[in-house]
């Protein structure tokens, strides 16, 4: 119990030495499934606008998951519900012709990615910003998935 009090320190220590991260948060499944109708939704605050920003898609899986990609489809959203951007992308969790697990290597069979969604992006202003993510596979119920998560970074330090 003392090492693990030890390391979640650690990891908080390292984490907050990241001066790029304006926010970066996750929704867990519980269940180790991600429902069809569960959009997960995540707030953040743009404080700069004149900045660039990178917006990245934080997933974590486990091996049981089926398929070698994920498709998804991100909505972004002004602090009026304004769309900003919307767009379905694709990515691979697992290598398609070996099967090999991709992304870095969690607590045994759990693997954490993180794909480039927007690079370089500027918002017109600061302010209140909402991103949304939707499973869009051909199943209602897609297993083997932990979290989904949201990355947002100044391209540059100030």
């Amino acid at each position: 119990m003392r090492v693990v009090g030890i390391l979640m320190v650690l990891v908080g220590v390292m984490m907050s030495c990241d001066d790029r991260r304006v926010y970066e948060e996750y929704v867990d499944f519980e269940e180790r499934y991600w429902l069809v109708n569960e959009r997960p939704e995540f707030e953040f605050v743009i404080t700069d606008p004149r900045l660039k920003y990178n917006i990245y898609s934080n997933v974590r899986n486990d091996v049981s998951y089926p398929w070698s990609r994920l498709f998804l489809t991100y909505h972004l959203q002004d602090s009026t519900g304004a769309a900003l951007k919307k767009e379905m992308v694709t990515n691979y969790l697992f290598d398609g012709e070996s099967g090999e697990p991709l992304g870095s290597s969690g607590l045994g069979d759990i693997y954490d990615h993180q794909f480039l969604l927007l690079k370089d992006y500027r918002f017109s202003k600061a302010g209140k910003y909402k991103m949304r993510f939707e499973q869009v596979m051909r199943t209602d119920t897609l297993e083997g998935m932990l979290a989904v998560g949201l990355r947002v970074e100044k391209v540059s330090v100030e």
